[in-house]
């Protein structure tokens, strides 16, 4: 089915009555171009246009840019309305002349040229009462009921199916209304007459009903007059109707105004091209660098759009003193570079699109001296303005049969490559990706046909349903995997596959639990972790280091969905439950972790003391005493804790205090000696110590002194009995 859109018609309705007869006070000066004056010369005195004069020349540049962009299948009508005084009659003396109509062959400038210079100028001389554009307003409504040759030709090509050819129109209306209550009434003439039509239309064979109709007034007033009309955004005026007003000066600002009017109606954008080179009219030898805009379809920038990459430059030289914006039309254009031109038209470059382009000012000599070079052959390639890096060609201008073409060159990857590795994607060298996991979200959340009208209990389709689950399932999802932990151990799969869900029955919650409880017991244990240790020096975070990070990042998934139901509530509550260790567990870590600083230190003076040969045997001795010491008090604490298993059985040892350290010797220690004393040291710790030695004096005891005591002998330190 071919659909026309409202562009397909536009009808433009120029009023003709006496008032736009009245000067634009836009002077124009016509001595400007003479060098020197005689004496006894009166200058040339400025000039200034009429409102009918701007009127015509902006609709005629509207219309030269549609047929520039669109050669074909895209219609303009222009009306002009002129009332004559006739005897007792009010309206039935007017006359509506008729420009052009909607066949291909009267669209274009020179047919409308022909035409407006046969009609003349208003009178001013002429009655104003007697005027009025409704005439003209009618005559529009009247001609976008006629078909077109398109129109026509879908409706015979679709045979059974030829009511669905949409019939939708335009119109243009340049005047000088007085007020807005007479703008009012212009629009209610205009649905009244399009009622009127739609009726007849539906008994003709020759006419189509208009099934859209948009209405642009623009209220045209002299330079320095007050504006006695109000701007008004689109207004929906019924189902058919729908109505803008614009109020604008005469001059610059009609002109303007139009070119942003045809951008918004025909998918139009701007580019500049800066930087020309061009040579100097009077200093042959010289050139200096011009800028020359240009009007093409929108599309023509879409890989800027995708890409984000889109430089604008604002019109700012068109916003004049004392003016406001909605005079001076501002509007924004895509800024690209001349690039001297190296090849002919002979290469062949990749393009993705090519588009017709229109000149903003034809009559510019930048412009004029740019389409004659594009039309002698040559080709144009355009770059992005950058500040740095490499140039990238985007564009190229090139002429093809008489017309000039903006071609859109790739320069992005092109889809005849291979395709590209992951690496070279928006994360740049990140190569981690958790692309199995991926892969798995993906059937996890595959839509399949499903009637619309089958709802949940909650009244949700299910495509509602579709962008519920998405979204469940997207709240945390980490994309690399140096990023996360818990979606790396297999003991959380359960916890992380239920808790996205959007209700949780009471077996789930038991499966969380467990799932916490089996990390609590792991976390005892100090089993490791799958931390990544990717741009990190050394062996990466400690035990208790990773469990923290671990422990934080489970918590913050179920945080994530904790407001879908109560029973995702009892699993975090479940969590920070096992997180709150007793006392006795945070001393134990607390020593473990002071422990392992003293072992990292000790490792440290170990290897300083082979390389110099002079640590004394008694500092070792020392750090090997508090040690064990530690040891021995963490046992206990083991031991006293509800949660911790029973420790192991070990032979007894010795308390440290019965010990007496070696005699300090004086002078450097051998390694021998050193290696000695403590193997002997630790042998001494694995054994119950023989209790004469324990109370021997000198290494020496004495046997048998409970017989000596039974028969009153005293022992004397040498060991000598005397009476």
């Amino acid at each position: 089915m071919r659909i026309f859109s409202v562009s397909h018609k536009t009808a433009f309705v120029v009023d003709h009555c006496p008032y736009m007869a009245e000067p634009s006070r836009q002077l124009i000066e016509c001595d400007m171009l003479t060098k020197s004056r005689s004496q006894g010369v009166i200058p040339l005195a400025p000039v200034s246009k009429c409102l009918w004069t701007c009127a015509i020349e902006c609709s005629m540049e509207y219309c030269r840019i549609v047929y520039d962009v669109y050669p074909t299948k895209k219609l303009v009508s222009v009306w002009k309305l002129e009332l004559f005084i006739a005897v007792n009659y009010i309206v039935s003396d007017s006359e509506v002349h008729i420009l052009n109509s909607w066949k291909q062959e009267d669209q274009n400038t020179q047919q409308l040229m022909t035409a407006l210079a046969a009609v003349g100028p208003p009178n001013p001389r002429q009655d104003p009462e007697c005027c009025s554009v409704l005439h003209g307003l009618v005559a529009a409504v009247e001609s976008l009921c006629k078909i077109t040759e398109y129109q026509h030709e879908s409706r015979t090509t679709l045979m059974d199916t030829a009511d669905k050819v949409a019939n939708r129109g335009r119109i243009i209306c340049l005047t000088n209304a007085k007020s807005d209550t007479h703008v009012r009434m212009l629009e209610d003439c205009v649905l009244e007459t399009i009622q009127e039509q739609n009726k007849r239309a539906a008994g003709s064979d020759r006419l189509m009903p208009i099934q859209q109709c948009e209405l642009v007034l623009v209220h045209i007033y002299p330079q320095g007059d007050e504006t006695l009309v109000s701007d008004r955004q689109k207004k929906e005026l019924s189902s058919v109707l729908s109505s803008e007003v614009h109020s604008v000066r005469a001059g610059r600002y009609l002109a303007c105004k139009l070119n942003v009017l045809v951008q918004q109606h025909f998918d139009l954008a701007s580019t500049t091209i800066t930087n020309i080179p061009m040579k100097e009219e009077q200093h042959a030898n010289t050139s200096a660098n011009y800028d020359v805009e240009l009007l093409h379809h929108r599309d023509a920038h879409m890989e800027f759009i995708k890409s984000g990459d889109i430089w604008t430059l604002d019109h700012s030289d068109l916003h004049m003193a004392g003016s406001t914006s909605r005079d001076s039309g501002l509007k924004e254009t895509v800024t690209l570079k001349w690039c001297t031109p190296r090849t002919n038209s002979v290469e062949l470059h990749y393009c993705t699109g090519a588009y017709r382009i229109s000149p903003v000012d034809v009559n510019s000599r930048p412009s004029s001296c740019l389409t004659n070079f594009l039309l002698n052959g040559r080709s144009v390639l355009l770059e992005q303005p950058r500040k740095s890096g490499s140039k990238v060609i985007s564009h190229m201008l090139s002429s093809h049969g008489g017309e000039i073409f903006l071609h859109v060159l790739n320069s992005t990857r092109s889809t005849l490559e291979d395709p590209p590795s992951i690496s070279e994607g928006c994360g740049g060298r990140v190569t981690d990706y958790r692309i199995t996991d991926f892969g798995e979200f993906m059937r996890e959340n595959r839509l399949t046909p499903f009637p619309e009208s089958m709802v949940d209990a909650a009244c949700r389709t299910p495509v509602e349903r579709a962008k519920s689950q998405l979204e469940r399932h997207t709240r945390y999802w980490p994309m690399i995997i140096s990023q996360t932990t818990i979606f790396n151990m297999q003991a959380v799969v359960p916890l992380a596959n239920l808790i996205v869900k959007d209700t949780l029955t009471d077996e789930d919650v038991l499966t969380c639990q467990k799932t916490v409880y089996n990390l609590v017991d792991m976390e005892r244990k100090s089993d490791p972790l799958p931390i990544s240790t990717v741009g990190s020096r050394g062996k990466g975070p400690k035990r208790d280091e990773q469990y923290r990070i671990m422990w934080n990042e489970l918590e913050t998934l179920v945080k994530a969905h904790v407001g879908t139901s109560e029973r995702h509530q009892r699993v975090l509550d479940c969590i920070s439950a096992c997180r709150s260790k007793p006392p006795e567990e945070e001393e134990r870590k607390k020593r473990g972790r002071k422990r392992e600083d003293k072992e990292d230190k000790t490792e440290k003076n170990g290897k300083d003391t082979e390389e110099k040969g002079w640590t004394t045997d008694s500092e070792r001795l020392k750090g090997v005493m508090e040690r064990e010491k530690d040891e021995q008090s963490e046992c206990e604490i083991i031991k006293d804790s509800p949660d911790s298993p029973e420790p192991l059985n070990k032979k007894p040892r010795l308390d440290t205090e019965e010990q007496q350290p070696p005699e300090k010797s004086k002078g450097p220690v051998s390694l021998l000696t050193l290696w000695t004393n403590r193997i002997t040291q630790a042998n001494s710790r694995k054994h119950q110590e023989f209790a004469g030695r324990l109370s021997s004096v000198n290494n020496k005891a004495e046997l048998y002194q409970h017989l000596k005591e039974e028969n009153g002998m005293d022992v004397h330190e040498n060991g000598k009995a005397t009476r």
